[in-house]
């Protein structure tokens, strides 16, 4: 039986870093990234570890703000005001998980535009709706480059995204369209109404963003699928994805790795999200 090629995210984030190290030495100055953590979530720690030695690697500045568990919202959005008025503060990220009492979405809002390396503020969203995007959410953009590297042309394909999140299945959608895919976005209502299994048997791109292990049965996949999965789950002691990797694998063409795909491409692009950021600042510093 045939299997799937694998989309390995080390193969694009290998080659986004050698774009920034040689965009870094013609900025000029070295950019300073603030990440800021509420609590001490494990998760967390793990992703502001794991942001701070990319960083450091790629000659940029990390900076973290350790903030207690009891931290409030207008408590979180002072230090975000304080970090957005610091000319030596080029980015931030408020890494998640947050505590349940504080509003991430809320807390973005307060990041300048120019310094929100995620791209979830609204005024970078808003530009999603154009075709030069400014800052692009890391994930979706993450998917968009694997995509790519599967060598599929979208134009005209059926794309159906499971999940339909402000982080991923949202903006991703704006991205497919804007490659004139046919793009289908199903959520929980479809899961209810019994239909996911008629969707995703029709995707010619299928992205899983759920954080449900194996909610999407491999048997469901098209035949020659590119299949893109996001979820990141803990099953039986093992990291999984949303999707049912194996039996996928035997019908889809291209198929992400869990762990190893979406995620070292999410990580590589919120790095060049920053560079991207510190060159507006900078140009902006230059005409003003």
């Amino acid at each position: 039986m045939a299997s799937a090629g694998l989309l390995k995210g080390s193969v694009i984030a290998e080659r986004i870093k050698e774009e920034i190290r040689s965009r870094i030495g013609k900025l000029g100055f070295r950019p300073a990234l603030a990440g800021i953590q509420v609590g001490d979530n494990a998760a967390a720690e793990s992703y502001t570890q794991m942001q701070s030695r990319l960083a450091s690697a790629l000659g940029f500045e990390y900076r973290l703000h350790r903030l207690a568990a009891k931290t409030s919202l207008e408590e979180l959005k002072r230090l975000i005001v304080k970090l957005n008025e610091d000319p030596a503060v080029n980015g931030i990220i408020v890494q998640k998980p947050l505590p349940n009492e504080i509003d991430y979405l809320a807390a973005v809002c307060e990041i300048a535009p120019f310094k929100d390396v995620e791209g979830m503020h609204p005024y970078n969203i808003g530009h999603m709706f154009f075709p030069r995007p400014r800052i692009v959410p890391c994930t979706p953009a993450a998917v968009m480059e694997l995509i790519k590297l599967s060598g599929v042309r979208l134009e005209g394909r059926e794309a159906v995204l499971i999940g339909h999140s402000e982080i991923v299945g949202r903006p991703l959608a704006l991205l497919l369209l804007d490659k004139l895919a046919t793009v289908t976005v199903c959520h929980i209502g479809t899961h209810s109404a019994g239909k996911l299994e008629e969707h995703v048997g029709r995707a010619e791109i299928l992205v899983v963003a759920v954080g449900k292990a194996g909610i999407i049965k491999g048997k469901w996949i098209r035949e020659q699928a590119v299949v893109i999965d996001v979820g990141i789950n803990r099953s039986n002691g093992r990291i999984v994805g949303d999707v049912e990797t194996e039996e996928a694998a035997a019908r889809a063409s291209w198929i992400t790795p869990v762990p190893g795909g979406v995620g070292p491409v999410t990580a590589a692009i919120l790095m060049r999200n920053f560079l991207e950021a510190a060159s507006m600042q900078k140009k902006q510093s230059r005409d003003s």
